[in-house]
């Protein structure tokens, strides 16, 4: 007796849209196609789609028009790239399978603490794909804040470990550097790559792109240089230079920090916890032994006091420490942006400088880049502590440092010198007197609102440090766009937003 072809009914002819939707995987069908009708599929609802061994986990929208014909079913950009499909392939679509791990995230919402193997399930569903938007809106929600413990960000930690490729490297010692953000312009890792691998030692610095700043280290870098490598090319680039400043998720370090990170962004949220797990999961994951951690504090960036500082500096040792990590946090000075560029092609131009040994370099930018160098060579045992600065400087100073930035440059695809965006205007005082506060967070929108991170050769040009006498009529800032419409859309905030520095 031949068993029924229950699932026949479910095969749909696939219609490539060229409908760009990142990462999320998305599936499109008419709302008279028998697949809605015989399994009762609403707008939204989650589907499991097949083809032979390859499956993702769409969200369905229903068309109401002949864009699609009954029997076909139409996917994103992103869609098709997981399944590997083109137009005409035959695909199966079924009801998703309950996912048990949402349990955990509406416990947490009432206050419960997961276990490790909880949050293992969360993690594991996150990077199958399991999780709409929506999921991962109320997990990143539901765990924010100070709602995590110690225990739960060591589970958190392992567990975005576990969920991608790890990197083993002969050495035994392998240095890393990671800043917690917020503060703008703060571009200093290219810098300490440099320094740190001319000397000899191991720096594999896979960075992450911008969250809520104009720009990220591998937003800037990919100015000067491919940053997508995979595990491989990184490999092969350490193993000829020393270092490397590459993307992370190229290299599917942690995947599941890299889709965290996606909506993250769009709620502009970056709790504690879960950055916690975000920056030591891809510093495990890359094989990193030695990490030094820079923490701005200051009024308008992501730590506003010394008292929130050190309480993350704790909870990041201990987790450190839980997962096999030698660890030093630096508490820095995060009043105020560091160098002069704001968004990727501007503070390139910056880093260029400070390697170059330009008069004009910034010497905010320089100064802090060694003075993190100099603490990981002391955590190393490559300098005697006290020593570290030292030692970098002559690095920076023999131009040892910028040879090596660009022999790693070559060794990841090709150096190419940052630009200008084609549009620009300066911002001047309408008084005179002393820069007494910026607020990094406004100063910030202003770039991007010109259009950084997204538009590399975006941003401004900040010469208004704190304490500087100001006349009337002085340059504050360049801003540089793109087109002529972002510019005067930009200009409108700045005329109507009278804080982003106050000079009295």
């Amino acid at each position: 007796m031949k068993k029924p072809q229950t699932k026949a009914i479910n095969k749909l002819k696939v219609r490539r849209l060229g409908i760009d939707t990142q990462k999320e995987h998305v599936a499109y069908l008419r709302a008279d196609s028998h697949v809605i009708i015989s399994e009762g599929f609403e707008a939204l609802a989650r589907v499991r789609i097949n083809k032979g061994k390859l499956s993702i986990v769409a969200s369905l929208h229903i068309v109401h028009s002949r864009l699609l014909s009954p029997g076909e079913v139409g996917l994103s950009e992103m869609a098709c790239s997981s399944l590997e499909v083109e137009n005409g392939d035959i695909i199966e679509i079924t009801h998703l399978e309950p996912i048990e791990s949402l349990a955990y995230i509406r416990a947490k919402i009432y206050g419960k603490t997961i276990s490790e193997s909880g949050i293992s399930e969360i993690v594991d569903d996150v990077v199958k794909g399991n999780y709409s938007n929506v999921h991962l809106s109320s997990f990143i929600t539901a765990f924010a804040g100070d709602h995590m413990s110690s225990g739960e960000i060591i589970s958190l930690t392992k567990a975005m470990i576990q969920s991608g490729n790890r990197i083993k490297w002969k050495q035994k010692t392998v240095v890393d550097k990671h800043c917690i953000g917020g503060l703008p312009g703060n571009r200093t890792t290219p810098i300490i790559v440099s320094i740190i691998s001319s000397l000899g030692l191991t720096i594999p610095k896979t960075s992450s792109r911008a969250i809520t700043s104009p720009a990220g280290t591998a937003d800037t870098m990919e100015v000067m240089a491919p940053v997508n490598l995979s595990m491989e090319k990184i490999k092969k680039v350490v193993e000829k230079e020393g270092g490397c400043i590459a993307w992370g998720s190229g290299a599917n370090l942690s995947p599941a920090d890299d889709i965290l990170i996606r909506i993250e962004r769009a709620l502009d949220l970056d709790s504690e916890g879960q950055l916690i797990a975000s920056v030591l999961s891809k510093k495990i994951a890359a094989g990193s032994t030695h990490l030094v951690v820079d923490m701005p504090v200051g009024d308008t960036v992501k730590l506003r006091s010394i008292e929130a500082a050190n309480h993350l500096k704790i909870l990041m040792e201990q987790v450190g420490h839980a997962v096999g990590l030698k660890l030093k946090v630096i508490i820095t000075d995060g009043s105020q942006p560091v160098g002069i560029g704001l968004g990727p092609s501007l503070e390139a131009m910056d880093i260029l400088a400070v390697l170059r040994n330009e008069k004009n370099a910034p010497a905010d930018l320089r100064e802090r880049s060694l003075l993190l160098t100099g603490e990981l060579l002391e955590l190393h045992g490559y300098s005697k502590n006290g020593k570290g600065y030292e030692t970098a400087s002559k690095a920076l100073n023999s131009g040892a440092a910028y040879k090596k930035f660009i022999a790693i440059c070559k060794a990841q695809g090709g150096f190419t010198e940052p630009e200008f965006a084609k549009f620009s205007c300066d911002v001047v005082s309408t008084l005179s007197g002393i820069v007494q506060t910026i607020d990094n967070r406004k100063i910030s929108r202003v770039a991007k609102l010109a259009g950084a991170p997204d538009h590399p050769r975006a941003g401004l040009r900040f010469f208004s440090p704190l304490g500087k006498n100001i006349k009337k009529g002085d340059i504050l800032y360049t801003i540089y766009t793109e087109t002529a419409g972002e510019l005067e859309y930009v200009l409108q905030y700045v005329r109507m937003e009278k804080k982003i520095i106050i000079i009295k």
